[in-house]
């Protein structure tokens, strides 16, 4: 695994050595753009539509549009200037626990592993955090940008995960049409609350995964081969409208087997639940969603 970044975590007066890792990896299936006639991969050329030519990497600098179409230019040397001293230390603000954060914050998965010298310190870390039930706020600099970040264990590794500033999580006052003011049946509320206690289960995240990324590496797989590809037809779903009937009848169906027949239920059947509409005659179609595809 290649080694990302080294420093070390600062603790009080402790200096814990590590090195980072990558904790997760982009699965997803990269395409090209080629040339349709050829099928040879399309270049991406820079070019200044005023001046109407290709221009080079050194005639490109940094701007920042304060309104449409006016910018302030920043050289290379201003850049540097201001950058955040880059230095080689996660620094540990405060402990909190992991409630208190809303995953709405964390961003991305780092491994920390000690470096040659600290394996102590590392361990010493570790098991505090992991005994007291708490974990770090930290700051850090990765590529000239000051980085929020959180300290955690997780299995027997120390785990750093980035978080958003505040101001870059976006206000939910600001999504349109959100029902504030719905009165809901006490008796749908009660049947929802049934249908959730009826699909509580243990997280084993090996039961879950990327169907579309399997399709869609089995049809290339095909073509490479020359195989005729036939692509399964979208199956027809039921339009539910009304809500007692959806939930009782979704409530019956995952009360009707075993934990292993209920697992499978839920992957091949599943309700579309719409607001029951004022008028019985409305027109207004619930959105559908894609049923898993038969492997």
């Amino acid at each position: 695994m290649h080694t990302m970044w080294k420093g070390s975590i600062s603790f009080g007066l402790v200096n814990v050595p590590v090195k980072m890792f990558a904790a997760t990896e982009d699965k997803d299936i990269k395409f090209r753009y080629l040339h349709s006639e050829c099928h040879t991969p399309v270049k991406n050329i820079r070019t200044c539509p005023t001046c109407e030519r290709e221009i080079e990497w050194g005639e490109v600098v940094k701007g920042y549009e304060y309104q449409d179409g006016q910018y302030v230019v920043f050289s290379d040397e201003e850049m540097e200037s201001f950058v955040p001293q880059k230095t080689k230390t996660i620094d540990i603000q405060s402990f909190v626990d992991l409630q208190e954060i809303d995953p709405i914050y964390f961003n991305k998965s780092y491994y920390l592993a000690p470096q040659d010298t600290g394996n102590k310190a590392y361990a010493l870390l570790r098991q505090a955090i992991a005994e007291t039930g708490k974990i770090a706020i930290a700051k850090l600099i990765i590529r000239s940008n000051q980085q929020l970040a959180v300290l955690r264990t997780y299995v027997d590794v120390i785990v750093m995960e980035t978080i958003f500033y505040p101001e870059e999580v976006r206000s939910s006052s600001q999504i349109p049409s959100v029902p504030t003011d719905i009165e809901l049946d006490e008796r749908e509320v009660n049947m929802a609350k049934q249908l959730i206690e009826s699909l509580v289960t243990e997280f084993d995240p090996e039961q879950y995964t990327n169907e579309y990324r399997a399709t869609l590496l089995d049809v290339i797989q095909q073509k490479v081969e020359g195989a005729e590809v036939i692509l399964a037809a979208e199956p027809k779903r039921d339009e539910i409208h009304d809500l007692m009937k959806a939930l009782q009848e979704s409530l019956n169906f995952t009360r009707g087997g075993g934990e292993a027949e209920r697992a499978v239920a839920v992957g091949e059947r599943q309700f579309v639940l719409s607001s029951v509409a004022d008028d019985a005659t409305t027109d207004a179609k619930p959105k559908r969603r894609r049923r898993k595809t038969a492997e």
